[in-house]
């Protein structure tokens, strides 16, 4: 009987379990929908006192930027930024090109050991993969159940080294367009977006061991 979870299945589901978050942060950090549709749902247009074409036109710019491929320099259309604003946003374009690094060198990873796993027949990998991927959105989720303000404070606090993620909003006004309740989205679609991927790797892994099953009897 094939070990379910030997070495090689446990390093291809952690693999695959970086794969799955990494891919649910760069998808939902490009996601420009979410945001249009928060432009109206936040009233953004009212708490930031620009019309809605200049907030899509500098926020456009914006995730331009932070992509790996996207410009070296930040400039907005019409906005102003401060020298600790320019030095925060390039640290989240840092943070961006990990995550999309990420994901590519994993989703490499993963595509090449999901292939080798399928010829030895062997899906342990998804039923691994699957359970740790839901159980971190469960205890994430649960911590932004309970305070989002101190989970989102928390983060900053972790991922930079200063303070500079505080934007006064009359030297940098590109926070007016950047409420709370927007990363707070952004944070749930990304959980949904893990646990989509859980799902998937869970129902891959009972059709397989079915058929496996069906092929052995």
């Amino acid at each position: 009987m094939k070990k379910r979870f030997s070495p090689l299945n446990i390093l291809l589901s952690l693999a695959l379990v970086l794969f799955i978050i990494s891919a649910a942060v760069v998808i939902t950090l490009n996601f420009r929908p979410l945001y249009y549709w928060d432009i109206g749902l936040l009233d953004i247009p009212a708490y930031s006192g620009m019309s809605r074409e200049e907030i899509v036109q500098n926020y456009d710019v914006l995730i331009r930027y932070n992509s790996i491929f996207g410009p070296k320099t930040l400039d907005f259309p019409t906005l102003p930024m401060s020298e600790s604003g320019r030095i925060h946003f390039e640290e989240v374009k840092v943070v961006f090109n990990f995550f999309e690094i990420l994901c590519m060198v994993s989703g490499v990873l993963s595509a090449a050991g999901i292939v080798y796993r399928c010829k030895k027949k062997n899906p342990g990998y998804l039923l691994l993969a699957g359970i740790l991927t839901v159980g971190i959105p469960a205890v994430l989720a649960a911590f932004i159940a309970m305070n989002w303000e101190k989970v989102f404070i928390l983060f900053h606090k972790i991922v930079f080294n200063n303070d500079y993620w505080i934007f006064d909003p009359f030297t940098d006004p590109v926070i007016l367009i950047l409420p709370d309740a927007f990363f707070m989205h952004c944070a749930l679609m990304i959980l949904a977006l893990v646990v989509l991927g859980s799902a998937v790797c869970l129902l891959l892994y009972r059709h397989l061991k079915k058929k496996g099953d069906r092929h052995a009897a």
